[in-house]
C-alpha cells in the first residue's frame, strides 16, 4: 500500500515556482527521489493558478514517508519554505491495492 501526498505550495509573485525551481536546482528534489521507498516526487504547475505548485510526492509505504521527515533534507526543505513564505494545502491518499475497477478502466487510454 503506497501513500501519495498532494502539496499545495501557494505564495505570491511567483515564490511558490522560485521554490520549485531552487528544489531542483540545488539537486534537493533528485536526492529525495533517491531514498529508499520513494516512488515519485514531481512539481506539477496549475493552469488557472499561477502563484500555486503541487508537489506529487509518493512513498512505499508510510516507514518510507517516516524516514523522510526524519532526513536532513526536511530541513532544508523548511528552510525553503520560509524563505520564499509559502502557506501549504496538503492531501493524504492510500493506494487502492485491488487496482482500477472495471468500471473505471473503460475511460482510460493507455
Amino acid at each position: 500500500m503506497s501513500v501519495i501526498v498532494h502539496i499545495y505550495y501557494t505564495g505570491t509573485g511567483g515564490s511558490a515556482r522560485k521554490f520549485a525551481e531552487e528544489m531542483e536546482s540545488s539537486h534537493t528534489a533528485a536526492a529525495i527521489r533517491a531514498e529508499e521507498g520513494n516512488l515519485r516526487y514531481a512539481y506539477f504547475f496549475p493552469m488557472t493558478d499561477p502563484e500555486t505548485v503541487l508537489l506529487v510526492d509518493c512513498w512505499k509505504d508510510q516507514q518510507a514517508l517516516d524516514r523522510h521527515h526524519a532526513s536532513p533534507m526536511m530541513h532544508t526543505i523548511i528552510e525553503l519554505r520560509e524563505k520564499y513564505d509559502l502557506h501549504m494545502k496538503v492531501e493524504r491518499y492510500v493506494s487502492d491495492e485491488g487496482g482500477i475497477p472495471e468500471s473505471d478502466s473503460r475511460f482510460i487510454k493507455e
